[in-house]
């Protein structure tokens, strides 16, 4: 697989991330395994996840995700960029998240133990956190690449002006920069075109888009009507309904069906044909890639492979033009 660079570093990342919070509740053990060694098989050595995940269970069950990825790292860890998170509870105490110093270090501390490494190669702030100002968060994260415990720092579900803010603070203060951004984005929500993509693209941030299937909708799998089992609009703990909140829409269900005939057309599934479309924008870096079998990562595969013309990209803007401004897309 194409490696990329990452922002602005000199860190080379494959062209597709494999995302992983299926793992350790949606997919046991045996079957995350087989996800990571498929992705492994296809090319893939960046790998994201996060210390709350697996998501669907999100009060009891985390860390179980981190786990699984130390199990199956062991003895090849160098052969990987990881990247992880913290900011939402793991932990009993009310300092047990959020993005203060105290429970960057916790967390940090505790994920390192889980992922069975001394180092993480992208620590990421998953969300942001106005109860702690930014120079204590990025202070700590900066001790924390100057320990050698992290190598880049990142960020995930950043506003525009937090993101500006922050990036300010670091040069102010000569603390380590954010080097990329996690940001929802896909044909179904574009909104983030409007400042946070061309703020990265200016600053050279590394841009690693999660949820460019829409949750698995621009799969074409889902029908009006009651959603499929056993997916992200389904599971517990609070994710079927955010997701059906953002995506189970009689608009997206009519944009489906136009995706479905240019597809056809082009000889593509809807979800190559959705993957294809991230690499038609210019600051996209490596679209997190979602499973819960190792046969759902051939389509972003075949999507590398097979870029999308220009005029083919210009109907698939303005087929979804209208998500770009945020009224249909939450």
């Amino acid at each position: 697989m194409e490696h990329v660079r990452f922002g602005k570093t000199g860190m080379q990342v494959s062209k597709l991330c494999l995302g992983t919070m299926t793992f350790g509740y949606q997919c046991n053990e045996e079957q995350s395994v087989a996800i990571l060694n498929a992705a492994k098989d296809h090319g893939f050595t960046f790998i994201d996840t996060a210390d709350v995940y697996p998501i669907g269970d999100m009060t009891s069950g985390y860390g179980a995700t981190e786990e699984i990825l130390g199990r199956w790292l062991t003895g090849q860890r160098g052969n990987f960029i990881l990247a992880t998170k913290c900011y939402a509870p793991t932990g009993p105490n009310k300092w047990d998240q959020g993005n203060s110093r105290k429970n960057i270090i916790r967390a940090a501390e505790e994920s390192l133990r889980r992922l069975k490494t001394d180092y993480i190669d992208v620590y990421q702030l998953h969300f942001y956190d106005d109860r702690v100002s930014h120079d204590e968060s990025l202070s700590a994260l900066d001790d924390l690449v100057r320990s050698g415990k992290v190598r880049y720092i990142g960020c995930s579900n950043y506003l525009a002006y937090q993101l500006a803010t922050a990036l300010g603070r670091s040069d102010v203060n000569k603390w380590e920069r954010f080097a990329s951004v996690q940001p929802r984005y896909n044909m179904l929500f574009r909104e983030n075109e409007r400042e946070l993509l061309p703020l990265c693209a200016e600053q050279g941030l590394a841009v690693i888009p999660y949820n460019p299937l829409a949750g698995g909708f621009l799969t074409g799998k889902h029908q009006k009507g009651a959603p499929t089992a056993d997916t992200r609009f389904t599971i517990g703990g609070g994710t079927a309904e955010r997701y059906q909140e953002r995506y189970w829409q009689d608009q997206m269900f009519a944009t489906l069906e136009a995706l479905r005939g240019i597809a056809a057309e082009a000889d593509m599934t809807v979800a190559q044909l959705a993957i294809a479309w991230q690499f038609t924008r210019p600051t996209i870096t490596s679209p997190i890639i979602g499973a819960s079998k190792p046969e759902q990562l051939v389509d972003a595969v075949n999507a590398v492979r097979t870029p999308l013309s220009a005029e083919l990209t210009q109907r698939l803007d303005v087929l979804t033009h209208e998500y770009r401004f945020g009224d249909s897309a939450r």
